[in-house]
């Protein structure tokens, strides 16, 4: 099969940059796969699961917070605020996030940000459902 160079970038580092067969984002208006050869795009990304296929066939899962993508001639730059992989997510982190988030969003006020809330609450429950596969 062949390859298509991924490269992703979060705000503190170069997350992943090598070769592979597939990539698979959560796009704005839903999943999509870029294999080799795909068709110029670039996206916005949504809070979800990427999922990447490298050059040996092994699948490799992350949690991401959202960002953008962009595929150019078999190349792929993922620009996202987050990048986690399933096995290095801490579940007891992200429960205690996702239980803080319920908490401000049952208590509203002024004082709370119930967009960043919200927001939050889908980037915890995005990270434990990853963890737990």
């Amino acid at each position: 099969m062949k390859e298509i160079h991924v490269e992703v970038i979060t705000p503190s580092k170069v997350a992943f940059n090598d070769q592979a067969h597939s990539v698979t984002v959560p796009g704005t208006k839903g999943n999509f796969q870029v294999l080799f050869n795909h068709a110029p795009i670039l996206s916005s990304l949504e809070i979800g699961k990427v999922k990447i296929v490298d050059k040996s066939d092994a699948e490799h899962v992350y949690a991401t917070g959202g960002g953008t993508v962009e595929v150019l001639n078999n190349n792929i730059l993922i620009l996202v605020e987050s990048f986690e992989a399933a096995e290095e997510i801490d579940v007891e982190r992200a429960q205690k996030a996702l239980e803080r988030a319920k908490e401000r969003l049952a208590h509203k006020s002024k004082e709370i940000d119930s967009l960043r809330a919200e927001l939050a609450l889908k980037r915890a429950i995005n990270r434990l459902k990853i963890a737990r596969k």
